[in-house]
C-alpha cells in the first residue's frame, strides 16, 4: 500500500471538457485488476474483476473511478487546469444523467439559461442516464464552433427542455479579486489548480489595505491534494489540513503547507452545495482550527479522493483510493461542510459583506432597517442636539453596497438639526445597502459624538 504515494494524487474536478475520444479496444485489462484490487478503497468481489472489459468493471465501483485513454486524460488535466473548450459547465454524476455542478458566466450554457442544479439526460439524440461524466463528455463535446443538442431536466420547473448550443473556447481567469466597499477584500476561486495558490497570493498582494477577507469557494469543485495543502496554509492558525484514510491502513493527518502570504483575520470562507472536494478540504479544515468562518449553505459531500496510475497503453486509471476527514475525524463524505452561518442561496456574500463592515465598527449603534426604497431614494438624517456641521467631512458618511463598492453621495446640510444624503447615481433594483455615518463630529456646545450609526438599507 505504501507504493501508492508515489502515484500523483489528487480530487476530481469535473469540468465539461472538448474532442475526448471514447475508450480504446486493447485497454491493459489486467493491469486493470491488479490495481483495483490493490489500490481501491472497498474489496471488490471476483465476479467485477473478472468481467471483460475496463467500463464493464468501473462501473460497478463508485462514480469517480474510471479508465481513461490518453486524450481522455489530457483533457481531463486541462479541464482541472482551467484550459477549457466546449459549452462552459461543471458536471457531475447523476443517476438520470449528469447534473451542472456550475455554469462558467458568459459562456455558451449560460447564455443558453443553463443552471446549476439542471441535470442533463441526454445529448444529441444519446441517453446519459446511468452514465459516467466522462461517458457524457464524449458525447457532448467537440470542436469549436460545432453545435451539440442538450435535453435537460430544469432545476427551477422539474420539466424537460431542450437546447442547443455551439461549443467554443472558454476563457476563465482561476481567481478573480476586487476590493468591496469598507476595504473588504474579496477573492473568487474556481479551480483548485498547480497554480492556484500563487495566483491567490498574488491577488492578496494587489489588494493592500483590506481590513478584512472574503474567499468565495461557491460552486468550486475540486482539483489538486496537493493544492488544497497550500490554500489551508493560507490561513491564520491553521496547521493541518485533512486526515486520510486508505484501504486497510491507518487514518494519516496531513499538514497544512504554510505560505508567506497569510489571510488576516477576520476571513469568511463562502460554500454552497456546489462547493465540492478539495473546497470541503479547505473549509471543513479552516473551520475546525477557527482559521475562518464559513457563510452559505451546506457543500457537496465528495469526501473522497483519487489516485492517477499510468499504464502501459498510454492511458491512466482514476481510482478511489481514500476518504478525507477534517484533521480531527469529522468526516465530510455524502454529508458535507455545515457553515457557521446559514444563508440563503444567493446571499452569501451579500451576509458576509455584512457581518464584516458592522464587526468593524461593533461600537456603533444600529437604527431601524429601511426596507423597499426607491431607487432614487435620499436619506435624511435628523438629530435631537443642534449640530456644528462645520466639523462633518464627507468620509464620514458611507453609502456601501453589500457585495460591492462605495456608492457616492453628496451631503447636504438642511439645518442645525437635519441633512440629507442622496445617492449621486440611482441605487440598485433589489439590492442592499449599508448606510453608516462615523462620529467625526460635535454639536454646537461642542459635545463630541461617542458613537457612529448604521442602519440597513433594502432597494424595492
Amino acid at each position: 500500500m505504501g507504493n501508492l504515494k508515489k502515484y500523483f494524487s489528487f480530487l476530481l474536478v469535473l469540468l465539461l471538457l472538448s474532442n475526448v475520444t471514447s475508450v480504446s479496444a486493447a485497454e491493459p485489462i489486467q493491469e486493470i485488476r491488479d490495481l483495483i484490487k490493490e489500490y481501491y478503497i472497498e474489496d471488490v468481489p471476483a465476479s467485477v474483476l473478472s468481467k471483460p472489459t475496463a467500463k464493464e468493471i468501473t462501473e460497478h465501483l463508485d462514480p469517480y473511478s474510471v479508465y481513461m485513454s490518453a486524450q481522455e486524460f489530457d483533457r481531463f488535466t486541462n479541464g482541472i487546469e482551467q484550459q477549457l473548450v466546449g459549452v462552459g459547465i461543471v458536471l457531475d454524476e447523476d443517476p438520470k444523467g449528469v447534473k451542472i455542478i456550475s455554469v462558467i458566466e458568459g459562456g455558451p450554457a449560460d447564455r443558453a439559461g443553463l443552471k446549476a442544479g439542471d441535470i442533463i439526460i441526454g445529448a444529441n439524440g444519446t441517453s446519459l442516464a446511468g452514465q459516467s461524466v466522462q461517458y457524457a463528455v464524449s458525447i457532448i463535446t467537440g470542436a469549436a464552433n460545432t453545435s451539440v443538442t442538450l435535453q435537460y431536466i430544469s432545476v427551477d420547473t422539474n420539466e424537460k427542455v431542450t437546447k442547443s448550443l455551439t461549443r467554443e473556447i472558454i476563457r476563465i481567469p482561476n481567481v478573480e479579486y476586487k476590493m468591496l466597499g469598507g476595504d473588504i477584500g474579496y477573492i473568487r476561486f474556481h479551480s483548485f489548480s498547480q497554480e492556484a495558490t500563487e495566483d491567490i497570493t498574488n491577488a492578496i498582494g494587489k489588494l493592500p489595505g483590506a481590513k478584512g477577507w472574503i474567499f468565495d469557494l461557491r460552486n468550486n469543485g475540486g482539483g489538486y491534494v496537493s493544492t488544497a495543502q497550500e490554500v489551508a496554509g493560507l490561513f491564520p492558525n491553521v496547521t493541518n489540513a485533512f486526515q486520510l484514510r486508505y484501504k486497510s491502513q491507518q487514518p494519516e493527518v496531513y499538514a497544512a503547507l504554510p505560505q508567506k502570504v497569510k489571510f488576516t483575520n477576520p476571513t469568511h470562507i463562502l460554500i454552497n452545495e456546489y462547493s465540492a472536494s478539495a473546497s470541503e478540504m479547505v473549509a471543513v479544515s479552516v473551520k475546525e482550527q477557527n482559521g475562518a468562518s464559513l457563510y452559505g449553505q451546506t457543500s457537496y459531500g465528495k469526501g473522497s479522493m483519487q489516485s492517477l496510475f499510468p499504464l502501459s497503453d498510454n492511458g491512466m486509471l482514476k481510482l478511489t483510493t481514500a476518504r478525507f476527514f477534517s484533521p480531527k475525524g469529522i468526516p465530510v463524505h455524502e454529508v458535507g461542510v455545515t457553515p457557521n452561518i446559514e444563508t440563503a442561496e444567493g446571499e452569501e456574500l451579500v451576509t458576509s459583506h455584512r457581518d464584516q463592515l458592522i464587526a468593524k465598527h461593533s461600537t456603533y449603534q444600529k437604527l431601524p432597517a429601511l426596507k423597499d426604497v426607491p431607487v432614487t431614494k435620499t436619506f435624511t438624517v435628523q438629530m435631537n442636539l443642534q449640530m456644528d456641521w462645520s466639523k462633518l467631512n464627507a468620509a464620514d458618511v458611507q453609502l456601501i453596497q453589500l457585495g460591492g463598492t462605495e456608492v457616492a453621495v453628496d451631503v447636504k446640510i438642511a439645518d442645525d438639526y437635519k441633512m440629507t444624503i442622496t445617492p449621486k447615481t440611482h441605487l440598485q433594483s433589489k439590492g442592499k445597502y449599508l448606510l453608516m455615518i462615523h462620529p467625526n463630529w460635535t454639536s454646537k456646545s461642542a459635545k463630541q459624538m461617542q458613537k457612529g450609526i448604521y442602519l440597513e438599507v433594502t432597494v424595492k
